[in-house]
């Protein structure tokens, strides 16, 4: 099958607000339930990071209740939590270890599904946010917004 109409395909959600991380801090994103949807891929969209030796590390969560998240296994990730995180570099590129998107996708079946980003270095992080793309939905088009 061909999507040409990926508008009517997919459902946005803000899964981690934008904002600066403080050191050594975690962001904890938004519990997105994914009812009604086959799949979530997560876009995690980095600022202008300056400092060379921060890491962000990202974590994706799932659990049956919004109460009960836990890290998701590898086996129901499509790409990896270590290439959508942010690592240490120097110097800082843009487009790839600074002002840089990176994604991580979830293939399970628990309904509900977050996004943490972790910071480990001395320093605050640029800002950090994450939107969930609920795709494949049971019922198309699907709303917007």
């Amino acid at each position: 099958m061909t999507i040409r109409d990926l508008h009517s395909n997919i459902r946005t959600k803000t899964a981690i607000v934008p904002a600066a991380i403080g050191a050594n801090a975690t962001k904890t994103g938004l519990v997105v339930d994914r009812q009604g949807y086959g799949g979530v891929e997560f876009i995690v969209a980095y600022g202008s990071v300056t400092t060379t030796g921060t890491v962000v590390t990202v974590v994706v969560k799932e659990g049956d209740v919004t109460g009960t998240m836990t890290s998701v296994a590898d086996s129901n990730l499509i790409g990896t939590e270590t290439l959508a995180s942010l690592p240490a570099a120097t110097p800082r590129t843009a487009g790839t270890t600074k002002e840089v998107t990176k994604r991580v996708g979830y293939k399970g079946v628990k309904r509900y599904v977050s996004i943490d980003a972790v910071q480990t270095g001395v320093t605050s992080v640029g800002v950090v946010g994450a939107i969930a793309v609920l795709h494949s939905p049971g019922l198309a088009p699907a709303d917007n917004p």
